[in-house]
Parts: C-alpha cells; structure tokens; sequence
C-alpha cells in the first residue's frame, strides 16, 4: 500500500513504551476471566436525554473534575470501559461512558424519536447525541472513541472543536470509505454485501468467537448484550461504515492532544494503524492483544492516556 501520509505530512508518530513492563502491566498480566455484568465499586447509574432519545450511561468520580467521555462502539457498550474507570477516576477526572443509540441498554434510542423522525441511524444521529453527552460535562473534555465511534467523534470534532480538550482514537477503522475491505477474516465478504447480510455477518462473527477470542465469561455477556442491541442499529452502522469520510487533513490541523490506541493483532493491520497516526500527526499506543486493549490492556491504556493528559497540562 502506498504510504499518502508519510509523503504528505513526513513526520512520524511518537510511540508510548506501551511493551515495557511496570505496575500497570502487572495488573493487565494478572486480570483473569472478569465478570462485565458487575460494574466497578462507586459506579453511578442513569440516563442521559439526547435527540434520539434515553442513553443509559455511568459515571466514576466527581463531576467538577475534568472529564474523560468514554464512547463504546459497534455492538459494544459502556461496560467495555469498566476496568479503565477506577484509574481515570483516582487520578482526579470523572469518568462517564455511555451506549449508543440502538446498542444494549440505549436500545429504545432510535431515529424514530428524532423530530421529525428518520427511518435509519445515520451519522448525524450519533453526532447529536455524542454531542449532547459531551454537553452535560465539564467542557472541553478529554474524548475516547472506540472504533466505530472514532468516526462520529472526527465527525463531532470538525462540527464543535470547542468541546474537545484531547482526542484519543481506540481502534478507529484507520482508512477512510469502505473500511471494512482491510479487515481480516470478514474483509473479502464486505464488498458485496449489503446492511442486513453484513450485520448478521458481524454479528455472527462476533458471537462464534470468530472476529476476537475472549474469555467465556467475557463471551457470556458479549452473548447477553446482544439480547437487547437492535439489529437496526447494527445493519445501518454497518452501511455507514461501508463509506466512512476522510477527515485525517481536519485532524493533522487539529492544536490539541490526539493518540492513536490499537491492540497489536487488531481487526486492521497495524501498518494501517501507523499511517493513520502518522497523518493525523498523533502518538500511537500499541497494545497487547487484539481489538479491545480496554479490555485486555485497560491499566497500560489508562497510563497512557493519563501522560498523554498530563501534557496538556491537567494537573
């Protein structure tokens, strides 16, 4: 593959030690099989009204503290940033995490409720919402999107970059259109088919261990989640990420903190991963693992994020 963004921008990425081995290692080495369902110690639990409707939502610190916005992806949702919270949370920031419109316990949240109503998730749907979240904090906060939520966050950042105080992208598709032609696996179905087929691929691929290899328990409520999670919302996610924008010149332009997160078997190849960094002029932060280092690294990740903060300034 070409190499646009080195020929384009020359600079390369700065990379955090994320191999070396220290405390928050240990704890990521010695985490076990963990069960998602029990939220961490302090948790607070509630809804947040936004424009497609009520978004489940917990918190972690207090909320005068600078924020950290946790946002889940595709078919994910905000028990996936569990074991990261407590961290962010001792270190003096309120940590709030959130599901999207559609997913697990924001099921009822859907384009219906819009005024006036639409028939699909769109990204101006999950736009508005995230910047509804975002509004209810102490603003600009520091903003973590995972995956499919790394494309609303660029969305939402080129609409109010106000908001943002950092950008953190955990791995975000790192090209721009049909994204899903680099993944392994699933990659060479996704051209040809359509929202419905392709969501039910996802799905599939997800429930039979076949897109990531978890821990049972991990898979239990992977399993349970999707009891609830609307297909709607996966098949038109799905459709949205069949033409994902470039935004990566916005973004090398961007004067705030941005970093690049990946697990080092991600869905994507790493050299992706890379260019994408290297045009967005943003660190990168490799990981142990595969697609999810929030749930396999969250303790190396939350140091990192917390130096990376830590440079702008926070005290």
């Amino acid at each position: 593959m070409a190499e646009p963004g080195r020929k384009e921008y020359g600079v390369d990425p700065e990379e955090f030690r994320s191999a070396q081995v220290d405390a928050a290692a240990l704890l990521d080495a010695g985490l076990g099989d963990v069960d998602w369902s029990v939220p961490p110690p302090g948790v607070v639990r509630f809804t947040i009204d936004v424009p497609s409707g009520k978004l489940a939502a917990m918190a972690l610190g207090k909320p005068d503290d600078p924020s950290v916005v946790l946002v889940p992806g595709a078919t994910g949702s905000k028990e996936d940033f569990s074991l990261m919270m407590p961290d962010l949370a001792e270190a003096g920031y309120y940590a709030l995490t959130y599901d999207l419109a559609g997913q697990y316990q924001s099921a009822g949240a859907g384009p219906e409720n819009l005024v006036p109503p639409r028939q699909h998730y769109d990204y101006k749907l999950f736009v508005d919402d995230f910047l509804a979240v975002l509004e209810t904090t102490a603003t600009p906060a520091h903003v973590v999107a995972y995956s499919f939520a790394g494309i609303i966050a660029q969305l939402a950042y080129v609409h109010r970059p106000e908001l943002f105080r950092s950008i953190t992208f955990l791995g975000c598709p790192p090209e721009p259109g049909q994204t899903f032609r680099g993944v392994s696996r699933i990659g060479r179905f996704s051209t040809w088919v359509n929202g419905r087929a392709g969501a039910a691929l996802l799905i599939w691929g997800i429930r039979s261990g076949r897109v990531a290899h978890v821990p049972p328990g991990r898979q239990r409520f992977v399993n349970y989640r999707f009891r609830f999670t609307r297909r709607a919302s996966v098949r038109d996610i799905y459709t949205l990420m069949q033409n994902i924008p470039d935004l990566r010149a916005e973004l090398a332009e961007a004067p705030l903190p941005k970093f690049v997160a990946v697990g080092e078997h991600d869905l994507w190849p790493l050299q992706l991963h890379r260019l994408f960094a290297q045009a967005i002029r943003a660190r990168i932060g490799v990981y142990r693992g595969g697609h999810s280092p929030c749930e396999t690294s969250p303790h190396e990740f939350s140091r990192d994020l917390l130096a990376l903060y830590a440079r702008d300034g926070d005290a």
